[in-house]
């Protein structure tokens, strides 16, 4: 269970840098207006990348899903904001909700990852 996870958020992880990159119209909606659009979404794009990275090495899945885990807890902000706004980037507030229920699942599951890697 452990390496499929591991695999499996690697995967995301990849695929959304990639889209971070070629698409980041996509991503624009979620990043604060304070914020340069643009940078955030290649600084993401990488951080996304080098969390990806000991997530499919097997040695290194523990510290893989640790840093999984700060990442999803950094996004969490995000999140909250969006389900705070009269209309969530979601589609409503029900969608944030669940969203949101979703993230704290993801910080649980690098948790997880981190506390029962070798």
């Amino acid at each position: 269970m452990h390496r499929i996870l591991s695999l499996l958020f690697a995967f995301i992880l990849l695929l959304s840098a990639f889209f971070h990159v070629y698409n980041p119209d996509f991503y624009n909606p979620m990043i604060p207006d304070f914020l340069p659009k643009y940078e955030v979404n290649i600084i993401t794009a990488f951080i996304e990348l080098v969390i990806a990275v000991p997530l499919i090495v097997a040695v290194y899945r523990r510290e893989g899903g640790f840093l999984f885990m700060l990442l999803m807890i950094g996004f969490l902000p995000i999140h909250i904001w969006d389900l705070l706004k009269e209309e969530p980037m979601v589609g409503s507030t029900g969608a944030a909700v669940v969203r949101l229920i979703l993230q704290v699942l993801l910080i649980y599951a690098g948790w997880w990852l981190w506390r029962k890697g070798k």
